[in-house]
């Protein structure tokens, strides 16, 4: 089987996009993969060269969430649609909604991963102010949407908020994200600490909760979801603010290698965000060991269950009183980071995560032959 998957290289979902191809190549998938939206370092796409079999075609496309995607639009379809024309593949998997209604004889499957209309929703509590952006943005989705072979949101929480504000798909399927488990090291000796991942002036990730009041254990907050790669010169961007009563690191990007033994460390990830579609951090804390305290959000509950602690949606005085609780009773954190661990272990693997799509991949291939 021949997939090529488009991708883009700015939001955390370049980290799904890893898992995936890593996963299909592995598997003897051929992968072709296109990115859209900057042009990575070389740094960035190390982890290709050991996948015999990948081609990566990187574009500098804009996104279509960007102000100026109008502008590209045409272009970067008519570039996508004579590039499959010309490798031919049996599948594609697009992480643009936009290409869904590419004009070739080929199933399209869209990883529904964020849109502007729901992180606006759930971010500012209301629908975004009607402009003739976000007109053209909206009729977008509805027709890449409408055209694609099937549409795979990685919660149900997605898949419902993709139908109510765009249209209901032709085939429709839920596929959790997955991490290898071989990347984390859940046996480190914990320290009395919290980590979190987002930037501060990130209203999405809202990790500014966490400084709102004092905290019974450390806090470290790391301002980038990519990593970034080794410096040839150690740059130090940390910023740490300490009282009698609470400690906070702000880290800026870092290396793999130094955000997996963070994780490592770190007793309990604080799972703030208001919006999180893929929750790829939270799933990397699970492997690493970490109980995990989440914003009471609907996407939390569904990947969760009751295998986090939640503290009271948006609220800064329940995040710090959890994590009180966790602090004075050591055994129910140890408790909650086997839950975790467990979880991740038995529903979020990347190997689960490919057999989900594989699965969808024959059907679909299946289907096509049979239509021809």
């Amino acid at each position: 089987m021949h997939v090529l998957v488009t991708a883009d290289t700015i939001s955390g979902s370049w980290t799904y996009t890893r898992e995936l191809v890593t996963g299909l190549v592995t598997r003897g998938v051929r992968v072709t993969l296109v990115s859209f939206g900057e042009i990575p370092l070389p740094e960035q796409t190390a982890w290709m060269e050991l996948l015999h079999g990948l081609d990566y075609r990187p574009t500098a496309f804009r996104l279509e969430w960007m102000d100026e995607a109008p502008d590209d639009l045409l272009e970067s379809s008519q570039f996508l649609a004579s590039f499959v024309r010309e490798v031919r593949p049996d599948i594609l998997h697009l992480h643009q909604f936009c290409h869904g209604n590419l004009p070739v004889e080929v199933p399209r499957v869209i990883m529904a991963h964020g849109d502007v209309i729901s992180w606006t929703q759930a971010v500012q509590g209301c629908s975004p102010r009607p402009t003739p952006w976000l007109k053209w943005y909206r009729d977008t989705l509805v027709r890449g949407i409408a055209a694609a072979s099937a549409l795979v949101a990685p919660s149900a929480w997605m898949l419902d908020s993709i139908r109510s504000n765009y249209t209901r798909p032709r085939h429709e399927a839920v596929i959790y994200p997955g991490r290898n488990p071989i990347f984390f090291n859940p046996y480190v000796s914990k320290d009395d600490s919290v980590l979190s991942v987002g930037r501060l002036v990130d209203a999405g990730k809202q990790v500014f909760l966490l400084t709102q009041h004092s905290q019974p254990f450390s806090v470290c907050i790391v301002g980038a979801e990519q990593t970034v790669p080794m410096p040839r010169v150690p740059i130090r961007a940390d910023v740490k603010v300490a009282t009698d009563t609470s400690s906070v690191a702000i880290r800026g990007p870092q290396t793999e290698a130094q955000l997996r033994a963070l994780y490592s460390r770190a007793a309990i990830y604080a799972a703030t965000a208001r919006y999180e579609p893929l929750g790829m951090s939270a799933l990397d804390a699970a492997f690493s060991r970490c109980a995990i305290v989440a914003n009471d959000i609907p996407a939390f509950r569904e990947v969760w269950g009751d295998a986090a602690l939640y503290f009271r949606t948006n609220d800064a005085r329940s995040l710090a009183d959890t994590l009180s609780q966790l602090d004075s009773d050591r055994a129910l954190r140890q408790a909650y980071s086997d839950r975790a661990y467990t979880r991740a272990r038995e529903r979020f693997t990347t190997k689960r995560m490919i057999d989900d799509y594989l699965e969808l991949y024959r059907s679909l291939v299946s289907t096509n032959s049979l239509a021809a």
